[in-house]
């Protein structure tokens, strides 16, 4: 197990792709937490306590520790998705470029190929998260600092779901190999990633939360979960639906990677690989 643990992880760390997908999404999460920033610290509505017309019914003003937590929440909120494509890569690029064979010749045990594939994704799926989670919170706190905000970089609340973000982002990687275990196609796995987690999700999310039996329903979706286990989102200071416990949360993210290898196991690492 050790060597195809060892192996596995070479394989991740020893393209280029990898690090090219950590570089953007540190600028992504960077940013996304700038603007983010500039829009609550200096935009008019609700979420600064500004007037909006003078609708009694609007909802209150985000504080100081809400506003900070919306904006070092966007990587498990919405950065999460690198962390996929990368797990789901060291899946499907075996199979599209025809290296699973070998792979096999060297391990027969497909179990212990799956198995050392989910390990390996662990400390790369750590480094996007740390990586998305501090660019986030630089650019924030850096921009919320400028407009005379208070950063709450000190905060025992905003520093444990720094940490949770962090262990987010680190689950989503192994979700991501679980996903490409079950759908082998680069391209069309790529293709859903994508689709599911930047519009199905988001928009089946806000539907959901405009009907009164639709919020404890959204609460399960993976997105939701990744989100639950940091504690907070841009989503749920929003008002946009209900989260979990941080607990749930990782376990139900956890389940999704754990279905997902196993449905990969039952075919794709089932069929005969020539």
């Amino acid at each position: 197990m050790s060597a195809a643990l060892r192996t596995e992880y070479r394989k991740i760390v020893t393209t280029r792709l990898w690090w090219v997908l950590l570089a953007t999404t540190g600028l992504y999460m960077a940013f996304l937490g700038g603007v983010l920033a500039f829009a609550l610290a200096l935009g008019d509505g609700a979420m600064t306590g500004m007037p909006t017309g003078g609708d009694a019914a609007a909802p209150p003003p985000l504080d100081d520790r809400s506003v900070a937590l919306a904006i070092y929440t966007l990587a498990p909120a919405l950065g999460y998705v690198f962390p996929v494509v990368v797990g789901a890569l060291s899946v499907t690029g075996e199979f599209r470029h025809m290296t699973i064979t070998p792979t096999l010749l060297a391990e027969p045990r497909r179990s212990v190929v799956l198995a050392a594939k989910l390990l390996a994704s662990v400390p790369v799926g750590l480094l996007f998260g740390v990586v998305g989670t501090v660019a986030a919170t630089g650019a924030g706190a850096a921009v919320l600092g400028a407009t005379g905000h208070d950063p709450m970089l000190t905060d025992p609340e905003v520093l444990t779901t720094l940490a949770r973000s962090v262990l987010a982002l680190t689950v989503w990687a192994v979700v991501g190999v679980g996903f490409g275990s079950a759908l082998t196609n680069q391209v069309a796995g790529i293709v859903v990633i994508l689709a599911f987690t930047q519009l199905v999700e988001p928009t089946v999310r806000i539907f959901l939360g405009a009907v009164e039996w639709g919020a404890g329903v959204a609460r399960w979706l993976p997105g939701a979960a990744g989100e639950a286990i940091a504690g907070s989102s841009f989503y749920s200071a929003t008002g946009i639906g209900q989260l979990l416990p941080w607990w749930q949360g990782l376990l139900v993210l956890v389940a999704y990677g754990v279905v997902l290898a196993a449905v990969g196991r039952a075919t794709t690492f089932r069929r005969d690989v020539t």
